[in-house]
């Protein structure tokens, strides 16, 4: 090979190319850490890797240590990227660290980054302690994406050829394996050390090949398949994964990512190596032979390799495996194209899967004869070939249970060992269960809703021309001071047009209007009871300013079309709020907390609540908690007790949380941000409320309360509680954070509470918080959280219906949670979301007005936190402040300006909280509550935007709705584009950040001194004795606590009232484990 033709361009961080010897590519591990969910930095990061040649394992969000080292070990790599968000940092990195050295893979170089929650004096202590670089917000800002990637590169390529050796290697060292690995990649084994190899290896070991199709779901079959093998083995089953992944050609990086979607292969009988083919051509890579017979050298059951997605005439891995396994999907097109597809005539079975899509069932019938037909195999029904169809994506399918057998078989024909099977034969070739979320009939209410919407508003234009018209022929009959009888008819025409509800809208508006003049309005109930109520309020200096302010349209045109499209504050559609009029004496505030224990969180409450009469508690709760572990001293653990949030794992713990608050006064509300185990959270929120009411009796009455008088308490309790729990996992999956139960397991929850709502008559308590604010926070622009969000709030109401709910009894539980940041788009976000919920609810669904209204809660941008020039986060806040104020948010969380780096003091807290009170108490213009109605500015943004959500409802349809489209990660990936933009207009300067990227001081600022909210090691201490004594306590109870929970869930009771009462025994953690094992584990995706 000449000299020129060995080199290969390497783009500069200039931009520039330079020219350098081929070198093999570097490997990276990138992940989030444990209990993290803010998987978009890292996204950015390993794509960027990709890009400049690097071979990335990307793990996601939420990896412990141990999944981190594990992979970086197995996959041999270079260098470890971590980013850590959610506290606990310290002790992660350090346990990465020593976990590495106590393996003896000291030379992994591990990079890391934590926005500025990782501060200075915390850079540097890890950075003495061994990780090679901690990149700070002024390192993003001085060397760019591009250039920390590059930095990140140089360091690893600078190190020094690991020594690898084949001699004395015992057969169960999977590190010795996988050095090997390298060394056949790389070419550093010689062609007598490889042939050695194959004559020496143990060719008893069978080797199973899985291929198929692209985005056939291979990777989380596979996952399937292992887990049944574990189950199946009694977990003695040793295998090895070779996941193979295509390079790409033109800047030879690659995404290794099988090993994201496998949530089986944590344990010490299972290895998993991911190849990309490289130079190779075609779906292997050439040395694919000499990476299976080192493989076999070593002590294994079976060896798996799966292969990347493959076209019809492809059948590349059959010459390396013992048997071979297709895997398809229903979607092949017409039948004689299963002619040209080589694979069904060497596959020693063929999965059909994803069976719960539309024509799975002919799809099975035609592939088992078209099998039939190439293996002449006419001695057997098609219904006994070896096809099978299976939904890889429902934890405990049955038809992957068949499936796995029927491998099974082949293989222990091809020389598997023996083992006793504790998995149940099932004599079946398909799945018996096909779960239904949104029946298939109904994929397509998207489109549907966005025809509605636009029908409502074209219908409003019509008819308020109409009126015009109407009103424009009167004043003509009357300047002519005589019945003219062709415009009477015109007239009465036109009359007639118009319907019967927008005649009655223009007859009551003179009436509607001068309900608002004067000082107060007197209103009597159907009770007698007089409510008076405030119409404005006299300024300094004399002026009376109206609480709501009526336009003074003329044209009888204007005030329909005001009417049908804006309405005054109170009415449909609810543009203008859902209202008429704001509570007095109770701004729209909430007292965000959570930090250390319980008793800490208790008090900041207290304390943030002591001015107001209405207590608005918001609950943040630590990353432990979220993820819905119990608290302990593993340090990836450890570290983050208490951090960020407060840290919740029993119902005693619950108890002190709200101590001292009535959860049942009208004046009371509870918000918690929870996500993945809000099911447990909730309920033991519930019975924290319930036992309020039961000690309340005992101190009023003196005694115990009787059986039929504690039902009355619950009652009272369950109908009285007011609050939201955030439970919304497709928020979740989109916006890659806090997911940890399966999708469908964890919607079917949410169903049961609901339905459990429903029962005990909860109508104060939202039973889900659609959010918007983590999908923005994941990187996305207002329109797509806009969009994202309500699509994900109609899904709710699909997936309700199709349980048999009626809308009126569910709709009204439904609330929302939408971030307010800088764009232009924000001022219009609430009045969009409720116009069209509005329309949707009434116009598609026949709901009641209740159900119309739209309830939303605002907090402002995360995302426009910076750590630079921290002060100035106050002024981002208050102006995003302003708009969810001015747009009748329901309520509103300010942002504390040190949230940027830490869990905010009580001073940053305080200031924050000003924020709103100040707008709301001293600012003239809030004293008007619809001050955004009428600015033309507005009505455009009003439009344009709700045209912009209502397109990307039909993108969204087009993909088979809000699950198909997450199926395939069309809101993923277009979150992980956006955020990529805003990245990288923010670091080449063009979107101006005060502070930031623009106005930065001329000489370095002085070091300010931030009060780290930390939990101390007393909090993290007594929460696991706490922890300990309540599982003490509970020792002789739980156990069957949890048996008749699991039962619940899998007769397909309520699993939710069940839940009630398990939770009074069990601890978070225990309730995990126990829905990880009737549930299945979320499966993470790139």
């Amino acid at each position: 090979m000449s000299e020129a033709k060995s080199q290969s361009t390497v783009r500069s961080v200039d931009g520039s190319t330079q020219s350098a010897k081929e070198q093999p590519p570097l490997r990276f591990v990138t992940a989030a850490s444990l209990f993290d969910g803010h998987d978009a930095s890292i996204n950015i990061m390993r794509r960027i890797l990709q890009s400049h040649g690097v071979e990335v394992i990307h793990l996601a969000h939420n990896r412990a240590v141990s999944e981190v080292v594990q992979a970086a070990l197995h996959e041999d790599v270079q260098a470890i990227a971590i980013s850590s968000y959610q506290g606990g940092h310290v002790e992660y990195f350090k346990y990465v660290v020593d976990m590495l050295r106590e393996n003896n893979a000291g030379h992994i170089k591990v990079f890391g980054g934590g926005g500025g929650v990782i501060v200075p004096a915390e850079i540097k202590e890890l950075q003495d302690y061994g990780i090679t670089r901690i990149y700070s917000p002024h390192d993003g800002m001085n060397m760019g994406l591009v250039g920390m990637i590059q930095d990140m590169l140089d360091q690893c390529r600078a190190l020094p050829p690991k020594q690898r050796t084949v001699e004395n290697i015992k057969s169960d060292d999977y590190l010795a394996l996988a050095s090997m690995i390298t060394a056949i990649e790389r070419g550093e084994m010689g062609a007598a050390d490889c042939a050695a190899l194959k004559l020496g290896s143990d060719k008893s070991t069978p080797v199973l090949g899985i291929t198929g199709t692209g985005g056939a779901g291979k990777s989380s079959l596979t996952d399937e398949i292992i887990r049944r093998f574990r189950i199946d083995s009694d977990d003695s089953a040793r295998i090895a994964v070779l996941a193979i992944d295509p390079t790409r050609r033109k800047t030879g990086g690659a995404l290794l990512g099988d090993r994201i979607r496998m949530n089986s292969i944590y344990a010490p009988n299972i290895f998993m190596r991911s190849i990309a083919t490289r130079r190779s051509v075609g779906e292997v890579p050439d040395y694919l032979s000499e990476v299976i017979a080192v493989t076999q050298k070593f002590d294994f059951d079976l060896i798996v390799v799966e292969t990347p997605g493959i076209g019809q005439g492809d059948a590349g891995i059959v010459p390396y495996v013992d048997a071979s396994m297709y895997v398809m999907t229903p979607e092949f097109g017409a039948q004689s194209q299963l002619e040209k597809i080589d694979m069904l005539d060497f596959a020693d079975q063929v999965v059909i899967n994803k069976f719960d899509r539309k024509g799975a069932e002919d799809a099975l019938r035609d592939v088992s004869k078209q099998v039939q037909r190439n293996h002449q195999a006419w001695d057997k029904s098609p219904t006994e070939l070896p096809v099978f169809g299976t939904i890889a994506s429902r934890f405990g399918d049955d038809g992957v249970s068949s499936a796995y057998h029927g491998l099974l078989s082949i293989l222990r024909n091809k020389g598997l060992r023996q083992w006793p099977s504790r998995l149940p034969y099932l004599d079946s070739r398909l799945p018996s269960e096909r779960s239904v979320i949104v029946p298939s009939g109904r994929v397509r209410y998207l489109a549907e809703i966005a025809e509605t919407v636009r029908g409502y508003l074209s219908d409003a234009n019509v008819q308020a021309g109409i009126a015009r018209q109407c009103q424009q022929l009167q004043a003509t009959q009357r300047m002519l001071g005589e019945d003219n009888s062709r415009i009477s008819t015109l007239i009465d025409q036109r009359i007639d047009k118009l319907s019967n509800e927008n005649k009655k809208l223009l007859e009551s508006w003179p009436q509607m209007k001068a309900g608002y003049v004067g000082q107060e309005r007197v209103e009597t109930t159907s009770s007698g009871k007089e409510i008076t109520t405030r119409l404005g309020s006299q300024t300094l200096s004399g002026n009376w300013i109206q609480r709501v302010c009526v336009p003074q349209y003329e044209d009888d045109g204007e005030v329909l079309k005001f009417l049908k499209r804006e309405n005054l504050p109170g009415f449909f559609p609810f543009t203008a709020g859902v209202f008429p009029f704001k509570r007095e004496g109770e701004d729209p505030a909430r007292m965000f907390a959570g930090e250390g224990d319980p008793a800490r969180t208790n008090r900041r409450f207290k304390k943030l609540s002591e001015h107001a009469e209405a207590k608005r508690l918001s609950t943040a709760f630590d990353s432990v908690t979220l993820y819905g572990f119990d608290p302990a001293t593993r340090p990836d653990i450890y570290g983050k007790i208490g951090n960020s949030g407060v840290s919740i794992a029993t119902f005693d713990d619950m108890k002190v949380l709200y101590d001292g608050f009535d959860l049942c006064d009208p004046g009371t509300s509870v918000s918690m941000t929870i996500n993945g185990p809000a099911p447990a959270i909730l309920a033991m929120f519930l019975n924290t409320a319930i036992d309020q009411q039961i000690d309340q009796f005992r101190e009023r009455q003196g005694r115990k309360p009787s059986e039929s008088e504690i039902a009355e308490l619950k009652q009272f309790a369950l109908s009285n509680v007011r609050g939201t729990v955030q439970a919304d996992i497709l928020k979740e999956d989109q916006g890659q954070n806090t997911c940890i139960f399966s999708t469908e397991f964890s919607l079917r929850m949410m169903g049961d509470i609901q339905q459990f709502f429903i029962d005990k008559q909860v109508r104060n308590f939202y039973s889900v918080s659609i959010s918007g604010y983590h999908i923005a926070e994941a990187g996305a622009n207002p329109i797509s959280q806009l969009a994202f969000t309500l699509a994900n709030g109609f899904t709710f109401v699909e997936t309700y219906l199709a349980r048999g709910m009626y809308i009126d009894d569910f709709a009204a539980n439904l609330s929302f949670f939408f971030s307010n940041g800088m764009d232009p788009e924000y001022t219009v976000i609430g009045r969009v979301a409720r116009r069209i919920w509005a329309v949707a609810m009434r116009e598609k669904y026949g709901a009641s007005e209740r159900s119309q209204k739209l309830k939303y809660h605002i907090q402002t941008s995360g995302r426009s936190l910076h750590a630079q020039e921290m002060q100035f986060n106050d002024i981002r806040t208050t102006l995003q402040a302003l708009l969810a104020i001015n747009d009748n948010c329901n309520s509103l969380h300010t942002n504390a300006y040190d949230e940027a780096i830490t869990t905010p003091s009580e001073e940053s807290v305080r200031r924050a909280l000003a924020i709103q009170l100040i707008i709301n108490r001293e600012f003239g213009v809030t004293k008007t509550e619809n001050p955004s109605q009428g600015a033309f500015i507005v009505d455009e943004l009003t439009d344009l935007v709700e045209e912009a959500v209502l397109r990307e409802f039909e993108s969204i349809s087009d993909r088979g709705g809000v699950l198909g489209a997450m199926e395939t990660g069309y809101q993923r990936g277009k979150i992980q584009e956006e955020s990529m933009k805003y990245e990288t207009l923010k670091h080449d300067g063009n979107l101006p950040i005060i502070g930031v990227n623009t106005f930065q001081p001329e000489s370095k600022p002085e070091e300010t001194t931030i009060e780290l909210a930390r939990s101390t090691e007393q909090e993290k201490l007594s929460q696991i004795a706490r922890l300990a004594e309540f599982q003490s306590c509970h020792a002789k109870t739980s156990d069957q606590a949890l048996a008749n929970l699991k039962q619940a869930i899998t007769d397909g009771g309520n699993g939710f009232e069940a839940l009630m009462q398990a939770v009074r025994h069990c601890s978070l953690g225990q309730l995990t484990d126990a829905f990880f094992e009737v549930g299945g584990q979320y499966r993470r995706n790139t």
